[in-house]
């Protein structure tokens, strides 16, 4: 965290000059700007289950194609089952 302290007779543009050049000098805004879009990884079991649950889905909507009763909002009511 930077800190800046006001000194005695200094005008407030000084003092947001010397925080913006504190914060440049410490690589804070590089590190956000690096990291701002950046996802975690997902682990290796959530990756499985997202997989289970796209096949599940994947299925139930061939089967429901196949009886010609599938539309969205038959979809929406199956991701809604599933969860």
């Amino acid at each position: 965290m930077i800190e800046v302290r006001k000194k005695e007779r200094e005008t407030a543009e000084s003092l947001i000059r010397r925080f913006s050049r504190r914060v440049q000098q410490s690589g804070i805004l590089v590190r956000a700007r690096r990291t701002r879009f950046r996802a975690e990884e997902k682990s290796k079991r959530e990756k499985r289950k997202e997989a289970l649950y796209k096949v599940r889905i994947r299925k139930e909507i061939d089967k429901l194609k196949k009886l010609g009763k599938f539309d969205e909002e038959t979809l929406k009511d199956i991701k809604r089952k599933m969860e």
